[in-house]
C-alpha cells in the first residue's frame, strides 16, 4: 500500500504578484475566488495546512477543515523577509547570488535551501504509507523542497522548479520512496 500526497500551493498574495520574499499577507480577493472555484479535491482523508495565513485562507476556501502542521511553514527568509527580490539584488547581490547558487548559504540569517529541503524531507518521509489521502496546503518553497527530496534531486534543483499559486502536486509512495504522480497548474 502506498500513500497519496496531494500538496497544494497556496493562493496568490502580494508578495507573489510583486517578485518579493513573502512575508504572513493575506490572499487578494481573486486567489480565494480561484480557490473556491478549483476543481475538487476528490477524496480527502487528511488536511493539513502550513501555519501561515495564506495557507488557512486557502484550505478554507477549498472546504478543508486543515490541521496546522508547522513543517509545512514557509522558508525562513529572515532579513529579506517583506522585501522585493529587486530590492534584495541592489542592495545585496553577493548574499543574492551566494544564496541562488549555494543551496547551504543562508546570508538572510534565514534557513538555507538544504535546511528547507531537509524539514520538509523529514516530514514527507513521517507519512505513514496507510494514509492514502492526504492533502497539505503549503508554500511554493515547501513544495519544491519535497519534489527535490522525492525525487533525490540535487539540491541545486530547488531553483529549477516552478510552483504556481494553487497548482497541486501529487506524490505517491512511502519513507523514501516518493514518486512524482503529476503537477496541475492552479491558475491562481
Amino acid at each position: 500500500m502506498s500513500a497519496r500526497l496531494v500538496l497544494v500551493c497556496h493562493g496568490a498574495t502580494a508578495a507573489t504578484r510583486a517578485a518579493a520574499f513573502p512575508a504572513d499577507e493575506e490572499l487578494d480577493a481573486a486567489a480565494i475566488a480561484a480557490a473556491a472555484g478549483g476543481p475538487p479535491l476528490g477524496r480527502v482523508g487528511t488536511a493539513l495546512r502550513g501555519p501561515a495565513e495564506p495557507c488557512a485562507q486557502t484550505a478554507a476556501a477549498l472546504g478543508l477543515d486543515a490541521l496546522v502542521d508547522d513543517r509545512l511553514r514557509d522558508a525562513d527568509f529572515g532579513d529579506w523577509r517583506g522585501r522585493a527580490l529587486d530590492e534584495v539584488a541592489a542592495a545585496e547581490p553577493d548574499g543574492l547570488t551566494r544564496w541562488l547558487t549555494d543551496p547551504g548559504a543562508a546570508p538572510h540569517g534565514g534557513e538555507s535551501v538544504l535546511e528547507l529541503v531537509d524539514r520538509v524531507g523529514g516530514w514527507l518521509d513521517e507519512r505513514p504509507a496507510t494514509d492514502r489521502h492526504t492533502v497539505a496546503v503549503t508554500h511554493p518553497a515547501v513544495v519544491k523542497a519535497a519534489l527535490v527530496h522525492a525525487l533525490r534531486a540535487d539540491p541545486g534543483a530547488f531553483w529549477r522548479i516552478d510552483v504556481a499559486p494553487l497548482s497541486r502536486t501529487v506524490v505517491r509512495g512511502g519513507p523514501g520512496r516518493w514518486t512524482l504522480r503529476w503537477i496541475v497548474d492552479g491558475g491562481g
